[in-house]
């Protein structure tokens, strides 16, 4: 496709001009026009996230809801394998969403609410996602909502600053959410995030959202924050990427996931993929998903991993660290070399240099459980 063709495809969310009215460098990023920083640079957006409050604009995910009973939500099991019956109200799990050979299409939230689900789905799959959903739900009960803008404020400081705005968010613990309102309008709000600090994820009806920005702005300890600081801090924090460190050929057991299949789905295997999963937890996997600290150098995704002049896997996410003051990397190695302190080599640049397998967080998360 060409270039001119492609601009034409690419969507805005409800603050695309927002976003260039503060600077914002406008790349594509899954069929979005996205801002991946801002003046200040990617270095100092991350360092202002994990000392204050950065605003992010998330809007492009799916915000995707079943509306219904549980009998009507119960059969979204078969494909996303937690326990629906013991999910409470306002709460949330993270969760993959299976295919019948075993791996992830996608990696999402599921949240419990009056009438229903609330799911998000990540932007470049959430169409694919719909499709695989309407397999097991009655698509007249479901709705994706092009209508809702997600706006994520993280950083050690946001409750205080969220608090201020919309009091009683306060009371909210990880991975959990209640209704609120703003100028008058309803809104849901999740204490949850997706950069290893406490904060929160704000559905907000689109005509509100630049409003709702402008007055969190307000407040000097907030900055918006783009895309490379988004995944700087995901990675300190040592959380997936989908479409990088999860696809649709790695099972949830090879990317060390194992926790987000509820033990009863797991024992009962009643979901997509479920005897390729049972068969790997029984007899183990053959790669795993591990944490690689770099000695110096930067080792980026495809950066082919060694043993003893032996390739044993892949780096799946890499770059600098500003929090840990270096180089942090994510991939997936043999499962014998999986251990922790297990000394490797990174090829960059056709030169191999140091590194040893690290237990994940690189940064210690800050939740509020």
């Amino acid at each position: 496709m060409n270039e001119a063709a492609t601009k034409i495809t690419e969507l805005k969310t409800a603050l695309y001009s927002f976003h260039v009215e503060h600077g914002g460098k406008m790349v594509p990023f899954a069929g979005y026009q996205m801002p991946v920083q801002y003046p200040e640079g990617i270095v100092k957006e991350h360092q202002h996230v994990r000392n204050a409050a950065g605003i992010f604009d998330v809007s492009h995910m799916g915000q995707f809801s079943i509306y219904g009973t549980e009998l009507d939500y119960l059969p979204l099991e078969k494909i996303v394998p937690i326990d629906l019956k013991s999910l409470k109200l306002n709460q949330s799990k993270y969760s993959v969403l299976m295919n019948k050979e075993g791996g992830i299409d996608d990696d999402l939230i599921v949240t419990k609410v009056e009438g229903g689900l609330n799911i998000v789905l990540n932007a470049a799959c959430k169409h694919h996602d719909v499709s695989r959903i309407h397999e097991v739900i009655d698509a007249g009960k479901t709705k994706l909502h092009d209508d809702l803008s997600l706006i994520a404020l993280q950083g050690p400081k946001a409750v205080e600053i969220l608090n201020g705005l919309i009091p009683g968010v306060q009371d909210l613990v990880f991975m959990n959410g209640a209704s609120f309102k703003f100028k008058g309008t309803d809104i849901y709000v999740t204490r949850s995030g997706y950069t290893g600090e406490d904060g929160f994820e704000v559905s907000i009806h689109n005509s509100l959202a630049e409003e709702f920005c402008k007055t969190l702005l307000n407040n000097n300890n907030v900055k918006m924050i783009g895309l490379g600081a988004r995944d700087s801090l995901r990675l300190e924090a040592g959380l997936c990427l989908y479409g990088h460190d999860l696809d649709n050929k790695t099972s949830p057991i090879e990317a060390s996931l194992s926790w987000a299949l509820s033990k009863k789905n797991k024992e009962e295997g009643n979901f997509l993929g479920s005897e390729v999963v049972g068969e790997q937890i029984k007899n183990g996997v053959s790669k795993k998903r591990v944490g690689i600290k770099p000695e110096k150098i930067i080792a980026r995704e495809g950066s082919k991993i060694f043993k003893d002049n032996k390739e044993i896997g892949v780096v799946t996410s890499g770059g600098f660290g500003p929090s840990v003051g270096g180089p942090v990397a994510m991939g997936y190695v043999l499962k014998e070399f999986s251990n922790e302190g297990e000394s490797l080599e990174l090829e960059v640049r056709g030169k191999r240099h140091g590194a040893v397998v690290y237990k994940m967080p690189f940064y210690k998360k800050s939740y509020v459980k």
